[in-house]
């Protein structure tokens, strides 16, 4: 039976801004991004907050690796139908704020933003989305490359290497079947189990340092109210979209059970006046019986005329 692990937001705000952990945050920075990464500090970000707010859902951190790009982590559990115009907004603040005044525009910082999301998030069935910036031609469809004094400038081979780049993961969507050394840390990230010979870059360190047992009890405590905040927020959640998604259907049902009332009520009326119309009864008197009113008898009347 797997050894219980700490999970890896709680994880992210205790352990791993600790230099001595770098090797775990840059094993699933080197798997996830295809390359070897080096952490040269982790910054301090506005909603890394203390034990008094592990309330909140949102934990993100800042990363500086070697090549002085930024890197966003944020670990994300309540859903928000603004969450892509929001990343959008982290990443160029971050940018803005760790540019100088006096900094050319050729300096502007590349920002990595990684999202690890524990709700539904759009629709699509994969479980890890990247998106970059490119610039295709309209008519002959051809990419913008950068030319050589360009590249020299930058610093960097393509256009897309300037622009900030966006990863998304639905851990919901991942299906438990690790099939290479990043799915061994999706499924970390999902149920908080590792493989005893994990072939990830920074999952036997993980393994080792996030031993739920080698947790000291008031450790050991504040974990178990921070997971049961976290059960009882998404249940609460989800009770509430469940009771009002029922209630939302029979508000509708009996929507539409009330409309087909009136509406054979409406068929009831206009039948009996056409049967009075044909036997020549004056209109007033269709009215009293019907309640039908008179421009409605004499449209019916005029229909009838017509056939």
């Amino acid at each position: 039976m797997p050894r219980k692990l700490i999970s890896f937001d709680w994880a992210i705000k205790r352990i791993l801004k600790s230099k001595a952990n770098f090797e775990i945050l840059e094993g699933f920075l080197s798997e996830l991004l295809k390359e070897d990464m080096t952490i040269l500090e982790v910054l301090e970000s506005e909603s890394n907050k203390d034990l008094s707010n592990d309330k909140f859902n949102r934990l993100d951190i800042k990363v500086k690796n070697q090549k002085q790009e930024i890197v966003l982590i944020e670990i994300q559990y309540d859903r928000e139908m603004d969450y892509l115009q929001r990343i959008l907004y982290a990443s160029s603040k971050a940018i803005t704020e760790h540019m100088k005044e006096s900094d050319a525009y050729a300096k502007v910082t590349k920002i990595i933003s990684i999202s690890i999301l524990y709700f539904d998030f759009g629709d699509g069935d994969d479980y890890i989305y990247k998106g970059t910036t490119n610039f295709i031609g309209l008519h002959k469809h051809t990419q913008l490359m950068l030319n050589e004094k360009q590249k020299e400038l930058y610093k960097v081979e393509s256009v897309e290497n300037i622009y900030p780049e966006y990863y998304l993961i639905k851990i919901r969507n991942f299906d438990d079947n690790a099939k290479d050394s990043l799915d061994e840390w999706i499924n970390f990230l999902k149920n908080e189990e590792i493989p005893d010979n994990p072939k990830a870059k920074g999952l036997l360190k993980a393994k080792e340092t996030l031993d739920y047992l080698k947790m000291d009890d008031d450790e050991r405590a504040e974990y178990e109210t921070y997971q049961k905040s976290l059960h009882d927020q998404t249940s609460a959640y989800e009770s509430t979209y469940v009771v009002g998604k029922i209630d939302g259907m029979k508000q509708g049902i009996e929507h539409g059970i009330k409309q087909g009332i009136e509406k054979g009520k409406e068929e009831e009326k206009m039948s009996i006046a056409r049967n009075l119309l044909k036997v020549n009864i004056d209109i007033d008197t269709i009215v009293t019986s019907t309640g039908l009113s008179k421009a409605e008898i004499e449209k019916l009347k005029n229909l009838i005329g017509n056939i």
